[in-house]
């Protein structure tokens, strides 16, 4: 009799023990790919998702690890997976005819997030707002999304008749004016901050720079310029033509500006295969800083370099600039950057990208007013443009 009650009891438990398992599996799955889409956080964004499971770490003998990087697995070396691991112990009923030590049921799970397809990103942690879109301006970003880091309201205004058009539009504050916006995947407010896709890259220092103002203004026929520094400055007069060969242009200095007016050209139309041309915005506290004006109409077509230290970046912006420094890049349709264009601490206007012959154009600033219509898409595999955001996250354990 003892036997049969045992076995019978034994059967039972494990079958209790089995759901119990099944049911720690998915807070595991749950916990792990909420945390690996957190960002910032992760024990509390794990523990909270687990929880709702009835499995609260240090309640009633249950404990959650989270790690990143796993601690075992095909993914320790990994540095954005992340690996959540539930542990309870179960008292024996009949079974403890076999044995008193209590039975751990252990679930484990790992995540690794997807990257995001972010296209627009302001920077910027408290402006009101971070990111604008108003009068009778329109923004389409083509299945790719805008976030702005600002916990302001608003974070991102569309006001009047303006509209914007994107996969999705997350905000660390509020939105002003939801209603003129159309998102497929929503509108996320109180989000996390998204992460700088290029905080840890920077260009190699710049060589010695010619003072010299470049003026092109040679009656249309085309002029080259060549990679190098220029502190005196390139101006580029309507109607007129300027091709740049591969490689990376340095701006130093308030009088290194490039200024590109109305009706202008700039393009490279060498940059082929893995040749590009990255222009560097840079300068010093008794220098000042180098910034760009576009004017509408003009006609750019600039592709990112698709290797090397600015792979992926056709326009970069110095970090120790002040914030707020202006940058207008207004050409409109006609105006096509392939790649990522990086002005951290830049008050950035923009108008342009026609989304149709751009693949590819990812905009980062402190701070983003967008004028006149602009189409922007990431189609940046060929570019390996740095991804902008978390999407999703995947189970791989």
């Amino acid at each position: 009799m003892p036997v049969l009650v045992g076995a019978a009891g034994l059967g039972t438990e494990a079958g209790w023990w089995s759901y119990k398992h099944k049911n720690m599996q998915s807070a595991a799955d749950s916990g792990a790919a909420s945390a690996a889409t957190a960002g910032s956080n992760l024990n509390a964004e794990a523990n909270a998702v687990t929880a709702t499971y009835g499995y609260a770490n240090g309640v009633n003998n249950v404990t959650v690890t989270v790690n990143q990087p796993p601690s075992t697995g095909n993914f320790t070396s990994n540095p954005q997976a992340v690996e959540v691991i539930i542990g309870q112990p179960q008292p024996r009923l009949f079974s403890a005819l076999f044995g008193s030590a209590p039975v751990r049921i252990t679930a484990r799970a790992v995540a690794v997030p997807n990257a995001g397809t972010g296209c627009v990103l302001a920077l910027n942690s408290t402006a009101s707002p971070a990111v604008n879109v108003s009068g009778n301006n329109q923004l389409n970003l083509v299945n790719c999304n805008l976030y702005s880091n600002s916990s302001a309201s608003p974070s991102l205004n569309v006001g009047g008749s303006a509209a914007v058009s994107a996969n999705q539009v997350g905000v660390v504050g509020n939105v002003s004016g939801a209603s003129n916006i159309t998102a497929t995947n929503g509108i996320r407010t109180g989000m996390r901050p998204v992460a700088d896709p290029y905080a840890s890259v920077s260009p190699p220092p710049e060589s010695s720079c010619i003072s010299a103002p470049q003026k092109v203004n040679s009656n249309g026929k085309t002029t080259t310029l060549n990679p190098g520094c220029y502190s005196g400055g390139v101006t580029v007069n309507s109607g007129e033509v300027l091709d740049l060969t591969p490689g990376i242009y340095y701006f130093y200095g308030t009088k290194g500006a490039l200024s590109v007016a109305g009706n202008a050209t700039i393009s490279c139309t060498s940059c082929t295969g893995t040749n590009g041309v990255t222009l560097v915005f840079t300068g010093s506290s008794s220098s000042g800083w180098a910034t760009a004006s576009i004017g509408s109409n003009a006609i750019v077509n600039l592709t990112a370099p698709t290797s090397g230290s600015t792979q992926g970046i056709v326009m970069y912006g110095d970090r120790n600039m002040p914030a707020g420094t202006t940058f207008n890049l207004t050409g409109g349709g006609t105006q096509n950057f392939g790649g990522a264009i990086y002005l951290p601490k830049a008050n950035l206007s923009f108008s342009g990208g026609n989304g149709t012959t751009t693949s590819c154009t990812k905009v980062i600033a402190d701070t983003l007013t967008f004028t006149g219509s602009s189409n922007l898409k990431v189609n940046c595999a060929a570019l390996g443009v740095a991804a902008i955001g978390i999407s999703t996250a995947q189970l791989v354990e």
